[in-house]
């Protein structure tokens, strides 16, 4: 097992100091390989907060209940507020690479949610970088060697350090959105170019990796309403320009759009237009 650490005031007690926005108490990494367990237990929490940074491996944790775990892989940072329950674990089979930063202050909850933290999440993905590393080193060293301002240069590191987290979190957000507006362009490409098929909305999610669940409720968000809302809308509007500007029988235009049952498509085009398909076409003919 290999640890280095640094203190405030070279004193391990936790701590609640208002006297500042912002106040950086200790900082330390943790790497397991040979040692088999490394675990924490704090029913009461701490009187501060804490950052833990999983750089490598993973880490068992019990939020809220004990007796529930849940793995947080490398790449994942975990928050814990004041007065939290801490539980957690890591294993030498994991081999488990952790940095962890405790801190308190008069403005940390606003600091916090500046940087995109919000108030009830505990695991925030950042991924893994080098410079996420080197940030923490530092202030470890800031800390041993206590140099001139050097607690003014701990709040700058640590400042750094959420700005870079929160750049991810970011980034990572924007990606989200770039995945979900691709996809649900392609949708709505796809059942433009396929509306008069047989289109089975859960075969489809299937096709693209998707719950259908998930597909709906996303699809419905950015069109305002339902695939298959979608897909009936784009039947009846050409059914509506076919029995405008066309001599095509009710029974024709039925099938053109998609419908071998004339009279559900007859029902279906009364209830969105309030006119059945004839009466809607001697209506426009009398323009």
């Amino acid at each position: 097992m290999y640890l280095n650490t640094g203190y405030l005031n070279h004193s391990h007690m936790d701590f609640k100091d208002k006297s500042r926005p912002l106040i950086v108490g200790s900082c330390g990494t943790y790497r397991l390989s040979r040692h088999p367990k490394l675990p924490t237990y704090r029913p009461r929490g701490r009187l501060d907060y804490q950052i833990i940074y999983i750089t490598a491996g993973c880490g068992h944790f019990h939020f809220d209940n004990v007796n529930n775990e849940t793995i947080v892989p490398a790449g994942n940072i975990v928050l814990y507020r004041p007065k939290e329950l801490q539980k957690y674990e890591y294993y030498g089979e994991d081999k488990a690479e952790v940095y962890w930063i405790h801190f308190t202050g008069s403005n940390v909850k606003n600091i916090l949610r500046q940087y995109g933290f919000q108030d009830k999440e505990r695991v925030f993905q950042v991924g893994t970088s080098n410079e996420y590393e080197q940030i923490f080193k530092r202030i470890i060293i800031e800390l041993q060697r206590c140099q001139d301002n050097y607690e003014e240069m701990l709040v700058l590191l640590l400042r750094h350090l959420l700005i870079s987290f929160h750049r991810e979190l970011t980034r990572e957000h924007i990606l989200k959105n770039e995945y979900l507006d691709h996809e649900m362009d392609n949708a709505v490409t796809f059942f433009s170019e396929n509306y008069n098929q047989n289109i089975n909305i859960d075969d489809y999610a299937a096709s693209r990796g998707m719950s259908v669940s998930w597909f709906i409720r996303n699809f419905k968000k950015y069109t305002g309403s339902t695939p298959m809302q979608f897909i009936v809308g784009i039947r009846i509007n050409n059914a509506q320009m076919l029995l405008e500007t066309t001599t095509y029988s009710i029974n024709e235009i039925s099938k053109i759009i998609g419908y071998d049952n004339q009279l559900y498509f007859s029902r279906l085009f009364h209830k969105l237009k309030g006119y059945l398909p004839r009466e809607y076409r001697k209506l426009r003919n009398k323009f």
